[in-house]
């Protein structure tokens, strides 16, 4: 994993476990990667993944099994969703309508665009 200078390391760990839940690479209950294997993996110190780990619990994400493991919590998945739609709604989608409206976007125009990048998600509904 490339890491970014702009934020701390172990919260872009926490995003990307938190994507992979999101999209179902790691299910509800499924055991994680230990501290050792995910900080092999992303070549950062055990103590980096540690911190990581702890964020993750403290946000209900995972669950400590003494002597097992972390494994994904129940609801973890339902609640990243919701949070991702929430800062959607109250941080991106703004700011696009605002680079929108900048670059005189019309409806319209943003529709068949929306289309043309996902028609998989238009077909769908």
């Amino acid at each position: 994993m490339e890491f970014n200078n702009n934020k701390s390391i172990f919260l872009q760990i926490v995003d990307n476990i938190t994507e992979k839940i999101a999209n179902g690479t790691f299910p509800a209950g499924e055991r994680i990667p230990s501290v050792r294997e995910l900080a092999a993996e992303m070549g950062v110190n055990p103590n980096t993944i540690m911190r990581t780990f702890n964020e993750l619990q403290s946000k209900q994400i995972i669950d400590n099994r003494r002597g097992i493991g972390y494994f994904v919590s129940p609801d973890a998945r339902k609640s990243i969703l919701m949070k991702k739609k929430q800062d959607f709604y109250d941080r991106v989608l703004p700011e696009f309508l605002h680079q929108a409206k900048l670059a005189r976007v019309t409806p319209s125009e943003l529709s068949k665009h929306l289309e043309k990048l996902n028609p998989a998600y238009y077909e769908n509904k």
